[in-house]
């Protein structure tokens, strides 16, 4: 029998993540890459993407049956179909843990909090406003400034003895605070451990906004920090919510692989109609 291939890639502020799935009942993951933007062409770093995965795999473009994007993948003129995000995340989700109650996309720009159904249909959803001070945006900002790669920040938060806490109004406000805190000798890993739990506390509040239940798939880049999945469970457990928290290694690629598993679903769906 012929194989049925999707593609599914998730366009974001910084990266572009693509998944080749072998779709089926039981979709397979065949391959998987992430790559920078960079300040270039997203549309261009995403075909390159798209052919680079293709050749890998002894494919031909003629081999998918459907291309999804998602994100702000709206723009690529190879896709077939678009998905929203909170969607493809939903699903991806799922995907990446079983039985999950609730996903939690912790994204460059924003978080949100959503609540499912076992086959990852949303069924409410909470997210954070505008400003960047609850994103992983600000996060990779603060350790630009901080002379540290964002790869770091995690394992530098798990060493933090006394975190101090910026403000948690704004992204300026909370800049200007860590600008402070750095004159003061304050230490690196306490800077970063305050910053983590400064974004762990508006994500804690969505879960209780949305009254989430467990287990919960953390998806997204900063699903990858483990010092952010630290400073979350340490909050909900000091707001003694019983809540299980779940970060696949793959958990960067949510978006896509929803994407490319809807994908899948369009494409026979189209064909029966």
């Amino acid at each position: 029998m012929k194989k049925t291939y999707t593609l599914g890639i998730d366009v974001g502020s910084s990266n572009i993540k693509l998944i080749l799935l072998e779709y089926s009942d039981s979709p397979v993951i065949i391959d998987k890459q992430t790559e920078k933007i960079r300040k270039r062409n997203p549309e261009l770093v995403a075909n390159q993407l798209i052919d680079f995965i293709l050749e890998r795999n002894n494919l031909k473009f003629g081999d998918i049956v459907y291309l999804a994007s998602t994100g702000e993948g709206e723009m690529l003129s190879r896709k077939r179909g678009h998905f929203y995000s909170m969607t493809t995340h939903a699903r991806g989700g799922v995907y990446l843990s079983t039985g999950v109650k609730t996903v939690v996309d912790l994204g460059a720009l924003f978080v949100r909090a959503i609540k499912i159904n076992p086959q990852g249909k949303v069924l409410d959803y909470k997210m954070t406003g505008q400003c960047a001070s609850g994103s992983g945006q600000f996060i990779e900002n603060i350790s630009r400034y901080l002379g540290m790669a964002v790869e770091e920040v995690g394992e530098t938060s798990l060493k933090s003895t006394k975190p101090e806490t910026p403000s948690g109004i704004c992204a300026v406000l909370a800049e200007t605070d860590v600008i402070n805190m750095v004159s003061r000798g304050v230490a690196t890993p306490d800077i970063i451990k305050g910053i983590h739990l400064s974004v762990a506390n508006k994500v804690v509040k969505l879960l209780t906004s949305v009254k989430a239940e467990s287990p919960i798939s953390l998806t997204g880049g900063m699903a990858m920090n483990k010092g952010m999945i630290q400073a979350i469970q340490e909050l909900a457990d000091e707001g003694k919510l019983d809540l299980e928290f779940r970060a696949s290694p793959d958990a960067i690629y949510a978006g896509a692989i929803g994407a490319a598993i809807w994908a899948g679903f369009r494409h026979f769906k189209l064909m029966t109609n």
